[in-house]
């Protein structure tokens, strides 16, 4: 039995030994699991195993990480890149059996869900405790806001029957402040529900910037493959 660490670390390795080949756009993800898949990179980088990638980080967090493993950094609107990546490697709050998400515990989710739909393929890596049956009833999904709509949107999402609160900063007094400059209000449910109906009104809320269902629209869904990190040290592969 390993730790938790060791797992989003072994997960992290395994999709990026799986699915990342030299002369690869990549986009790099946010968060305590996808941090790792960034350190591989950034280590076969530096053995010679891997060349001429390309990616595009996520948020600051990735960026300063990127930076520490000399990985080069672009954005979708550089010419290298063409607003198009091969592969997206990414980390989940919450993943349910038909491989929708949650994202956003760490406040990206806006530069995270445009990379995604940026992506030929997308790669999501979890530990197990991220695999639940209903989404955003353990876990809070995160819908960003512009500051000016923090009271009419907090009225709109109570009026779908979820719990709001204004997510709090830690080591900071007042809000989190996005890397955009918004808001982020974390809703919670106590009843099942159908998270693309869901994140398809959110969406259309004045004020609503993002929201932290990834299900995909009609026209572009969502397909990812999902690695799952289990405490016994394998890696399950789910399509």
């Amino acid at each position: 039995m390993i730790d938790q660490k060791k797992i989003k670390e072994t997960v992290g390795r395994y999709a990026v030994e799986t699915l990342v080949q030299s002369g690869m756009k990549l986009g790099l993800g946010t968060g305590s699991t996808a941090i790792h898949a960034i350190r591989h990179v950034g280590a076969l980088m530096k053995e010679g195993k891997l060349k001429d990638i390309l990616t595009v980080p996520t948020s600051f967090q990735t960026i300063i990480e990127c930076e520490k493993w000399g990985i080069p950094l672009y954005t979708l609107n550089s010419k290298e890149i063409g607003g198009k990546l091969d592969l997206t490697i990414d980390g989940a709050d919450e993943v349910d059996p038909k491989n929708r998400l949650i994202k956003g515990g760490g406040g990206a989710l806006l530069v995270e869900k445009i990379v995604a739909y940026a992506s030929d393929s997308y790669a999501i890596v979890v530990d197990e405790s991220k695999i639940v049956q209903n989404l955003g009833l353990a876990f809070p999904v995160p819908v960003e806001i512009v500051p000016e709509a923090r009271i009419t949107v907090k009225t709109a999402l109570e009026k779908l029957g979820a719990e709001v609160i204004l997510r709090e900063a830690v080591r900071k007094d007042g809000p989190v402040i996005t890397d955009h400059g918004n808001l982020i209000l974390d809703m919670r449910f106590s009843y099942p529900f159908d998270p693309c109906q869901m994140e398809a009104e959110l969406n259309i809320i004045p004020g609503v910037v993002e929201n932290g269902f990834f299900t995909g629209p009609a026209d572009r869904i969502l397909r990812p493959v999902i690695f799952i990190g289990s405490s016994n040290g394998k890696v399950d592969r789910r399509d």
